[in-house]
């Protein structure tokens, strides 16, 4: 799904024009971003959480030159899904055969 899919869908749930929706999303995003970039955490109850996590500096060698390489120590965003996120993502689905029809055991 992409961002012009989901504003159609936020628009048809919340019962919006899709301008609307765009508006809203665009909101949202700008919202976090400017609160991970005051070093903040935004977490949303049952969807996850967005945050800051530092990542030191490290040695790393080119694959080009074979050199090594120091790559400075940097501050990244990180998203950690909440348990009901997880718990939607999990949820097997039955497994059926292109047919339609339940598979055969094989003899051996």
């Amino acid at each position: 799904m992409n961002k012009s899919e989901l504003i159609k869908s936020l628009a048809e749930k919340a019962k919006m024009t899709q301008k609307d929706a765009a508006k809203v999303l665009d909101a949202v995003i700008d919202t976090i971003k400017q609160t991970l970039a005051s070093g903040d955490k935004v977490q949303i109850i049952g969807f996850g959480s967005f945050e800051v996590r530092s990542r030191k500096e490290r040695k790393v060698i080119s694959p080009a030159t074979g050199e090594e390489i120091t790559v400075p120590a940097t501050k990244v965003p990180a998203f950690k899904p909440g348990k009901s996120l997880k718990e939607a993502v999990a949820v097997e689905k039955k497994e059926v055969s292109p047919k339609g029809g339940k598979k055969k055991a094989r003899k051996k």
